[in-house]
């Protein structure tokens, strides 16, 4: 049995694991070097890297049995590609969930990283953002000043922050997880007035920077997480196992 996942998220690695210890033949898809390096500490995968258009996508998957995609929540155009490319494969693919958070009632819940930008043009006071390097030229129109980046220590996110002209002494760069402790110990630090997030779930930290916001008095700016079909870790899981069995 051949299963492909495209992953990029603790649930993708967590699974890759499990269908190689299943025996099936297991290759991961993962779009930047560090997912391939955090791909590449679970035995019995083989690794792609590499961001892929549907096409090159439908590549990877002649042949194959089934398709997970496990790309992260907010991943909305991986996860058209990986739908479009099954289709053109004919493979059958499931959609993995990161379970959503329960949000505290008092942040400020917006539709996007525009919206959470349009937002804080308005505010005063500074802001650690935790969206990633990606969507960093977003917050182009705050005062560079205000901006503290929380980014990946990999080339491709500080020559983001570079390009947007971040004051050096704003860029975090570290690698998590990061716990309640450490989050309070950053808004310390760097007098932050405003957290935003998205709501990753528990393996983004989300419970850990809600607490921290909540503690320091921050106030916590939460991009809304798209609304999509899928299905849950467990059920995914199971689906494989019986699909296993079935190839026996």
């Amino acid at each position: 049995m051949r299963v492909v996942i495209f992953s990029g998220t603790t649930e993708g690695r967590e699974l890759s694991a499990e269908t190689a210890a299943m025996g099936a033949e297991t290759v991961v898809c993962v779009a930047t070097e560090y997912g391939k390096i955090m791909q590449e500490h679970v035995p019995g995968t083989h690794t792609l890297s590499g961001r892929m258009d549907a096409g090159e996508m439908a590549k990877v998957l002649a042949g194959a049995d089934l398709c997970i995609d496990a790309t992260h929540p907010y991943a909305k155009e991986a996860s058209r590609n990986i739908r479009a490319a099954a289709e053109m494969a004919n493979v059958p693919c499931y959609r993995l969930l990161r379970r959503e958070s329960e949000l505290p009632p008092d942040c400020i819940l917006v539709d996007s990283a525009e919206d959470a930008a349009r937002f804080l043009q308005s505010t005063e006071g500074n802001i650690l953002l935790t969206t990633g390097a990606k969507e960093l030229a977003i917050f182009a129109p705050v005062e560079r000043q205000r901006l503290y980046p929380r980014v990946l220590p990999v080339q491709e996110s500080l020559a983001a922050c570079e390009q947007m002209e971040i004051p050096r002494g704003n860029v975090i760069a570290m690698q998590g997880p990061f716990s309640c402790e450490l989050n309070t110990a950053l808004i310390h630090q760097f007098s932050i007035e405003w957290l935003v997030t998205k709501d990753g779930g528990v393996a983004g930290g989300f419970a850990e920077k809600a607490e921290a916001a909540q503690q320091t008095g921050t106030r916590l700016v939460v991009i809304r997480r798209p609304k999509e079909d899928g299905e849950p870790y467990e059920t995914i899981s199971n689906l494989l196992y019986e699909e296993m069995i079935a190839c026996r």
